[in-house]
């Protein structure tokens, strides 16, 4: 059985899922070249051309009836298949993601999003599950942020709030303010002057921040209406901060917003984990997946894993609205087949474009580019499919020394980010405790926690070390056999099995999809080397 999912608003993509597989996935930016790009019709054109599907599923926002309607009739015409949508259920198509995806059999699900389906004068915030085989979902909190507050949005909050009771009967329910967790993130995010869906500078800016007496803002685990601006449709704001917003974080004038950086990341990681331990503790279930745009937030996962070492956590790579095409593909395969098959998340290598690479450049070894790296060249890879989420890891990746600690400079020649966000690094999954306070995981293969580096290793590999000495890392082992190899052969040169590793892209714009850009880029770039692994061949620079 195959299954079309399409997610058409932003960060939009298609997905083919065949018998609970992903056999196709493409991010319509990838195939643009427009960063978050809503209309996925060139992911649509090229999967019309591959074997027919039995059955289509939209997920997208509910009032966006116009657009879904003219893509429905589209899919029909080009694919001739019924067509369902899953726009009241935005938070399933997340949960149906990280369910199929943790291997778990059964599983709390916590999705934690800026903006889930309408209901009313509501929208949902946070929402979590119970999961099990083969498509049980069953909400047992929910809670929403409200568009405004007023006599009238309370009539219709109080309507909504008892048609979902009836709904849902054993959910809990939270409607007490305009914010949610995600939001209040988002007010240090405009705040700096960046997009609301960019949250992750924060996450590097705020550990540049200090901690002091601050108010809470939240009361109870919920957002403090009080302390923010709202507006329907736009980014919020800190009431006290409301006239300081800039464009840019100066490296000389960043006191400010790093401090409340640091007091959103605080305050939100620490209702997260409340959140989790009420539920883990209510419910006796001790597997537990995270997804969700807040869910891409490395320092809150580490802060879970460290502080509830009972739990066994699954961190989902593509948590934001991107792999909301295969969550819903997922969910209609096992509602059409009632299959219970268990497919773990291997990789995230199905980003469908596989050029064929021709026949340029120069023979080289693994040994040859790992002996590169530690000359002090910049090394982009260019290997297999794409990565689908937005981290790199191995196979569309700019590499470097993790040991040079004028790294983050260097690397910034080529990918201009902003001068307070940090590199990942990766490292030799057997090796990573050595390096890493691992919290008593055995891996990090999605690069969706941050972890603190060993004090005896700071200066060993300062390149990738951040200014609170943690680093974002991915564990590699020999399913991903080129940059094993790679690692590997770094190791015996230098004595480190650790490598930096940033995307093969410049910020702003999309990863790396085909040949042809990666060739662009390396000419027009300070790319030192361009590796194909696959045909053990290189592009050097003149």
């Amino acid at each position: 059985m195959r299954v079309l999912g399409v997610s058409p608003f932003h960060d939009s993509s298609v997905a083919i899922v065949e018998d609970g597989r992903v056999v196709y996935f493409s991010k319509e930016e990838r195939l643009s070249g427009v960063k978050r790009d809503k209309h996925p019709y060139r992911c649509l054109d090229y999967a019309s051309s591959l074997d027919d599907v039995d059955y289509a599923v939209i997920s997208s926002p509910d009032y966006l009836d116009d657009s879904n309607n003219k893509l429905e009739e589209y899919i029909k015409e080009h694919f001739g298949c019924p067509v369902s949508r899953m726009c009241d259920e935005h938070h399933l198509s997340h949960a149906s993601l990280a369910f199929y995806n943790s291997g778990f059999e059964e599983s709390l699900l916590f999705v934690i999003d800026r903006n889930g389906s309408n209901h009313g004068s509501m929208r949902e915030a946070e929402t979590v599950f119970i999961a099990r085989y083969p498509h049980e979902f069953r909400p047992v909190y929910k809670s929403f942020w409200l568009k405004n507050i007023g006599q009238e949005y309370d009539v219709d909050n109080h309507k909504k709030l008892v048609e979902l009771k009836g709904r849902y009967p054993n959910c809990k329910f939270v409607a007490d303010s305009t914010m949610n967790i995600t939001k209040v993130y988002e007010t240090a995010t405009s705040l700096i002057g960046q997009n609301i869906l960019e949250n992750g500078k924060t996450m590097g800016l705020a550990a540049y921040g200090e901690d002091s007496e601050f108010e809470p803002l939240f009361v109870g685990g919920v957002p403090n209406t009080n302390l923010f601006f709202h507006y329907v449709g736009k980014e919020s704001a800190y009431k006290d901060y409301i006239f300081y917003q800039v464009d840019n974080v100066s490296e000389y004038r960043y006191s400010l917003y790093a401090d409340y950086a640091y007091q959103v990341q605080k305050q939100t990681q620490s209702v997260v984990l409340n959140l989790v331990e009420d539920m883990v503790q209510q419910y006796a279930i001790h597997n537990v997946c995270m997804t969700g745009g807040y869910g891409l937030n490395v320092v809150t996962n580490e802060y879970l894993v460290k502080n509830l070492p009972h739990v066994n956590f699954y961190f989902e790579p593509l948590a934001d609205d991107s792999g909301n095409s295969i969550g819903s593909a997922m969910l209609v395969y096992r509602e059409k087949s009632n299959s219970s098959d268990v497919h773990k998340l291997k990789d995230t290598f199905f980003n469908h474009v596989k050029d064929v690479v021709p026949d340029i450049g120069d023979q080289v070894t693994t040994g040859e580019i790992a002996s590169l790296i530690s000359q002090q060249k910049i090394v982009a890879v260019y290997n297999g499919q794409a990565e689908a989420g937005p981290r790199a890891l191995g196979n569309r990746s700019i590499l470097f020394d993790a040991r040079n600690p004028d790294a983050k400079r260097i690397i910034n020649s080529v990918k201009n980010r902003e001068w307070y966000r940090p590199f990942a690094g990766s490292v030799l999954k057997d090796r990573a405790k050595e390096y890493f306070e691992m919290h008593g995981l055995n891996d990090s293969p999605f690069m969706t926690v941050s972890f603190p580096v060993k004090e005896d290793k700071l200066d060993i590999i300062p390149g990738i070390v951040h200014v609170d000495n943690s680093c974002r890392i991915q564990t590699v082992d020999e399913d991903l056999w080129h940059y094993y190899e790679l690692l590997r052969e770094f190791e015996l040169i230098t004595g480190v099995p650790v490598l930096l590793n940033t995307s093969f892209n410049v910020a702003g714009n999309p990863l790396i999809e085909t040949v042809e850009e990666a060739i662009d880029m390396f000419e027009t770039t300070k790319i030192d080397v361009l590796w194909f692994p696959e045909k053990g061949t290189m592009l050097t620079g003149a």
